[in-house]
This record gives structure tokens, C-alpha cells and sequence, in this order.
């Protein structure tokens, strides 16, 4: 009673500062955005500065995706119970904190480390945007507010390398990480004075344990993905990786299942819409990002862009998005959410198959033409699958079901980046295999790690053996995109064959559930700002 007549006194002013609320919001995601993105194009420097092997690359852009998915149960949660104000505040400040530290590492465990914090803060601050977002704004004015939300985080992706790519070309690496302090302290201050307060009336209770089981689980298989190449995948490191996962993961089902308030009713997987769309979406999500952690370290060490240049060349990406996501909601009224959705996937699984016709010379026409099936697809998906996970999550649940729908997809881009690249890895070192034998240890040790490296010990080789060596390095590396294309088309294929058979064609629509126009948010948060281009160190200058 009482929560109800504060509500009311409170609501004139909610509503009066609205805007100003969503100025704040938009802030906040502009700062996960563009620092996100800031680090794709700081990456050729910070990978011949710190000597960085495949392995680390793959960690360090999964490390963002594994932490944010890991805790985005547990911060949508702690949101909903203590307060979203608070989550969002707490966030800022550790993604501040994160940025800071970032500019001044001199390792690449620090850096990794530092990415991790960031995944940390971001997992409190996405789902409190959108949690606070719905609870100030009326139903008639939500969807307009969304749109502007959507914008601002396509705009932040958009930018983000390019702005990146033009600092690291006068300031130092740090440069590109500092420049989001001043944005963050802003949005602190105003949070302060504009953010209202809001939390779950009903107070549910906190799963601690169930949130240490997902995190073991998730950063366990990760793990032992991402160092399977290396390690060997019958290695006792591997093996135990996959038995911790296995244990902690299934721990993590029980657990959950007789848990009175859990992080994840495992009852909303009987719904179809709930079960097909998080199995649909982390798939998508796993091919998706693991063909791009390659083909953007392509543009640079195989087709020798600069990474302002490589950046630049992503911008198609947004027009065609904003294009295609608005339409969405109409196409899904006229053939459902099953065939918009299976129409979709099969579209990336097209553009997948177009990527494993990539060669060493490749025009960027082409690469345009793979977008120009990929983009469209991605934006057909995403906004439907999203509908159909948040239908299944009550009101009182907001900021869980915010983090579930975030969840799948940083989990599928952590296991895209581990999987995919780990397949391409195995195919890179098997096929540079031969041009090794006549390098000194050292060498060969730096040249079987990663692409870059291989092109670095051939700038200071005898020009045939650097050229022998540069040939076929490019050479495995393009056949181990091939290998990983091959794969995501499979998983993209079987994907929109699933949701095809188990999606509802209609989606009963209650709770949660926001409005068509999330549609543009969806692309813009992936398309934009999702997809994390790896630009790898500029080889432009090294012997032909």
C-alpha cells in the first residue's frame, strides 16, 4: 500500500524530468559503445607493442562478452532488488575505473584483465538502462523514447572505430580508452540529479549460489575452447576444463530448478518461443561473431587497410540496417515471427557461404556483396527473437529479462569468438605446418602463434624465404576462414531451420515485452556497436 501511494506522489516528477532521464541513459550506452569499440581499432598497436598471440586476441574480445554474460543474471537481478539507479551508477564508476586502467597496461594479461572489468560494468549498466527506461516513460511515449535510445547506440557504433582509428593515429593507445572518462563523470553527476529510483516491488530473493555456478560454467567452457588449439584438445588443461563446465553447468540446471526466486526460471524453457529463440539467438550470435573475428582481421594483415581505413569500410553496415530493422515488425505481421526469423538466418547462412570464396586478393566489392546478404539477415532476426524471449518474463522481472535477452547474446559471441576461432587457429597452424621447418625455434614459435606474428618474422628474413613464408601464412590463414565459414553457415542454417519448426508464427505479446521498434535498437546494438572487429597489426609495409 504504502509502495503504491509513493508511486503516485512520486510519478508527476518522474514523468516532468523523462527526458532528461533518457539524455542520461543514452549517455550511459554511448560510454559501453564507443569504448567498447575503441578497442577494436587499438588492437594493431597493442598487438605489436605487446606481442599478442592468437589466443590473447581471442581473449581479449572474449573476455568482455564471457564477464557481461556471466553477471548479467546477477546485475539485472541485484537491479530489480536494491535499485536500478544504483546498478547503472555502479557500472559508470567501474567502467571508469576499467578505462583508466586500460590506458596504462603494459601486458596483455593487464589489458585482459581490464576488458574483463569493463564486461563487469556494462553487465550492470545495459539491463538498468532499459529497465529504467520502461518504468519512466507512459506506454504512449515508450516507443519514441526507444527510438531516440536506439539511435544514440547506433550512432555510438558507428563512430566508435572510426573516432578510435583516427586517434590512434596521433595520441598513443591509451588515448582511445582515456577519451570516455570526462563522457562517464558527466553522466555520473547527472545520473545523480535526473536517474529516478526504481526496483521490484515484490523484493525477490538474491541466487548467489546460482550465479557462481553459471559463471564457473560459462568461463570454464570459454576457457577450454580458446586453449584447445594451443594446449591440445586431449590435453589434461582442455579435458579439465570441459569437466569443470560440464559439472558446474549441470550444477547450475538443479540448482536453479528448485531455487524459490531463481536467476533463470528453467519453467520458461517450456515455452516454445522462450526455449527456440535463446537456442536461436545464441547460435546466430556464435557463427556471427566468429566468421567477423576473422574476416576484420583480414582487411588489415591479409588486404593491408589501415585501421581507420578498415573502419571506415564497416560504415555500410549501418545504412542497411537502418533500412532493413524498421521494416521488420511489418514482415513479421504478414509471414510471422518463424519464417521472418528462419528467413533471416538463412540469409547469413548464405552470406557464411560467400565468405569461404574469400582469397588473398579479394576485392572489397565482394566483401561488400557478403554484407549485403549478412546485414539484412541479422537485422530480420534479431527483433523478433527478442520479443519472444521477453514474452515469456513477468513485469515485476524487467532487468532479468533485460539480462536473459543480453545473456544469449554475449554468451554466443564469447563461444563464436572461442569456437570459430579456435577451428581457424587448428587450420592456420596445420597449414603453415610446412614453411616452418627451416625457421630458427624462436621463430617458429612466433609464426605458428598467430597471422601477425608470421608477417613479422618474415620482415627480417632473406626476401624468398619472407616471401615464401608471407604466402602461404596469408594462405592458411584464408583457408582457415574458409573451415570457420563453413562452419557458422552450418550453425546459421540449422538455426533457421529449428525456429522454422518450433517458433510460434504468433507471439502473444504480456509483461515485459517492449515495442516494434526495439527492432532498431536490436541492429544497432549488434550491427553497430556488437560485431568486434579485431583489427590486427598493419602488415602494409612488409616484404613482398
Amino acid at each position: 500500500m504504502n509502495v503504491n501511494v509513493q508511486a503516485d506522489i512520486e510519478a508527476p516528477v518522474l514523468y516532468e524530468k523523462r527526458w532528461w532521464t533518457l539524455a542520461v541513459l543514452c549517455l550511459s550506452l554511448l560510454i559501453v559503445f564507443v569504448g567498447n569499440s575503441s578497442l577494436n581499432v587499438a588492437i594493431p598497436t597493442l598487438s605489436r607493442d605487446l606481442g599478442a598471440t592468437t589466443s590473447q586476441l581471442q581473449w581479449v574480445v572474449a573476455a568482455y562478452s564471457l564477464v557481461f554474460a556471466g553477471l548479467l543474471f546477477t546485475a539485472g537481478a541485484l537491479g530489480d532488488r536494491f535499485g536500478r539507479k544504483g546498478a547503472l551508477q555502479l557500472g559508470l564508476l567501474g567502467f571508469l575505473i576499467a578505462c583508466v586502467l586500460a590506458s596504462q597496461s603494459t601486458e596483455m594479461w593487464q589489458l585482459i584483465a581490464c576488458r574483463a572489468l569493463m564486461g563487469g560494468a556494462a553487465a550492470f549498466i545495459m539491463p538498468s538502462t532499459l529497465s529504467i527506461l520502461v518504468n519512466v516513460f507512459p506506454p504512449n511515449e515508450r516507443a519514441r523514447a526507444i527510438a531516440i535510445w536506439a539511435g544514440v547506440t547506433g550512432a555510438a557504433g558507428a563512430i566508435g572505430p572510426v573516432a578510435s582509428g583516427w586517434l590512434l593515429g596521433r595520441y598513443w593507445f591509451g588515448a582511445v580508452f582515456l577519451v570516455n572518462v570526462p563522457i562517464i563523470l558527466v553522466a555520473v553527476v547527472a545520473g545523480i540529479f535526473l536517474v529516478p529510483k526504481s526496483k521490484d516491488p515484490e523484493e525477490g530473493v538474491l541466487d548467489p549460489v546460482g550465479a557462481a555456478l553459471s559463471v564457473v560454467g560459462i568461463v570454464s567452457l570459454v576457457f577450454g575452447l580458446i586453449e584447445a588449439p594451443d594446449k591440445g584438445w586431449g590435453s589434461t588443461e582442455t579435458l579439465v576444463a570441459f569437466a569443470v563446465a560440464l559439472v558446474a553447468l549441470v550444477g547450475f540446471v538443479m540448482w536453479e530448478r528448485h531455487h524459490p526466486e531463481p536467476m533463470l526460471d528453467m519453467s520458461y524453457f517450456r515455452n516454445p518461443a522462450f526455449s527456440t529463440a535463446t537456442g536461436g539467438m545464441i547460435l546466430v550470435f556464435l557463427a556471427m561473431y566468429g566468421v567477423m573475428f576473422l574476416i576484420t582481421q583480414y582487411f588489415q594483415l591479409i588486404l593491408g587497410y589501415s585501421p581507420l581505413d578498415a573502419a571506415l569500410r564497416l560504415l555500410p553496415m549501418a545504412p542497411i540496417m537502418m533500412i532493413v530493422a524498421p521494416l521488420t515488425p511489418a514482415i513479421i505481421a504478414r509471414i510471422g515471427h518463424n519464417r521472418t526469423v528462419g528467413l533471416g538466418m538463412a540469409l547469413v547462412s548464405i552470406a557464411f557461404l560467400l565468405f569461404t570464396q574469400l582469397t588473398t586478393h579479394s576485392p572489397y566489392a565482394y566483401i561488400l556483396l557478403c554484407v549485403g546478404f549478412l546485414v539484412p539477415g541479422i537485422a530480420m532476426t534479431m527483433s523478433p527473437m527478442t520479443a519472444s524471449i521477453m514474452s515469456a518474463v513477468p513485469p515485476r522481472r524487467a532487468g532479468a529479462g533485460s539480462a536473459m535477452n543480453d545473456a544469449t547474446r554475449e554468451l554466443g559471441a564469447a563461444l563464436g569468438v572461442a569456437v570459430l576461432g579456435s577451428v581457424a587457429a587448428s587450420r592456420y597452424s596445420s597449414g603453415l605446418s610446412s614453411a616452418l621447418h627451416t625457421l630458427s625455434p624462436g621463430d617458429r614459435s612466433t609464426a605458428s602463434s598467430s597471422l601477425a606474428g608470421a608477417l613479422s618474422t618474415a620482415t627480417h628474413l632473406p626476401a624468398q624465404a619472407a616471401a615464401e613464408l608471407t604466402h602461404q601464412a596469408e594462405t592458411a590463414f584464408v583457408s582457415g576462414i574458409h573451415l570457420a565459414s563453413i562452419v557458422g553457415a552450418l550453425l546459421a542454417a540449422a538455426a533457421s531451420m529449428i525456429v522454422l519448426r518450433f517458433l510460434p508464427r504468433q507471439i502473444l505479446q504480456h509483461g515485459a515485452e517492449l515495442d516494434v521498434v526495439e527492432s532498431i535498437e536490436d541492429a544497432a546494438q549488434l550491427g553497430l556497436a556488437g560485431v568486434p572487429p579485431i583489427f590486427a597489426e598493419d602488415h602494409s609495409a612488409q616484404v613482398d
